[in-house]
């Protein structure tokens, strides 16, 4: 047995390779607020747990020695690091959501830290994200994200590069797929926005002396954040079913 330990030990990496550039990349475990040692105790933790059903697809290549193996390692490491990605670019359409949102209804300059992004966003979008992921897990979306990563070893063989024009052109449709996902789940705020500012246009027209803008701004806030509090389950909901059926159809 400890004579196969060095083959198990090089089958384990090659695993790892993949599984944990995928966890490195995956919504809510890749956020920055997440410290490195967890993401990687978790990435460890998943290798562990598909150890008994893939370790078959990695032993084959472990054993052809290590010249076969650098090059296996590299290229599971740039077929997780394209997967996590593509997953990640889908995720973002609730971050597009919340972001109109928040342009909509007057709230894009009350800003935060998002951790997600590494970067500014609007605390709206950054809350509507977070419960986004809460929703995610409690609907077992998370569960889908594995299953992919799982059937990833049958479309994408150990130690084989997929082809880098198909991989972009999947990122292209898929970030197209994630703006119009986004633009859909923020129509209902959109369309009052349309609605309101037509109406204060007419009010502007009708009496021109009195500075409707500044007088209609603060109602433009209680109205859409009413709108947005009373639609914002429907969304998260919808979110998480469009992200569970994009998943189940094979990213299409």
């Amino acid at each position: 047995m400890f004579a196969d330990l060095p083959l198990y030990v090089t089958a384990f990496f090659l695993l790892f390779a993949r599984v944990g550039s995928v966890i490195a990349l995956l919504p809510v475990f890749s956020e920055d607020g997440i410290p490195n040692q967890i993401r990687l105790l978790a990435a460890g933790a998943m290798t562990l747990a598909l150890w008994a059903l893939l370790s078959g697809k990695v032993m084959p290549l472990a054993r052809q020695g290590d010249a076969v193996f650098v090059g296996a390692l590299f290229a599971e490491l740039m077929v997780g690091l394209s997967l996590g990605l593509v997953m990640r670019l889908m995720f973002q359409a609730i971050t597009i959501a919340g972001s109109i949102m928040s342009l909509n209804i007057g709230l894009s300059m009350a800003m935060m830290f998002d951790p997600a992004q590494a970067s500014q966003s609007a605390i709206l979008s950054r809350f509507i994200a977070v419960a986004a992921a809460v929703v995610c897990m409690a609907m077992h979306v998370h569960h889908l994200w594995i299953g992919a990563l799982i059937k990833s070893y049958g479309l994408f063989p150990v130690g084989a590069l997929p082809n880098a024009s198909d991989f972009a052109q999947l990122a292209i449709r898929v970030s197209g797929d994630a703006l119009t996902l986004g633009l859909s789940l923020a129509a209902p705020v959109v369309v009052y926005a349309i609605v309101f500012n037509v109406v204060l246009g007419l009010s502007a027209r009708i009496a021109p002396a009195i500075q409707v803008f500044f007088i209609a701004q603060p109602l433009n806030l209680l109205l859409g954040i009413t709108i947005t509090a009373s639609v914002l389950g429907s969304v998260l909901i919808a979110f998480a079913n469009a992200q569970a059926a994009w998943l189940n159809n094979g990213w299409g």
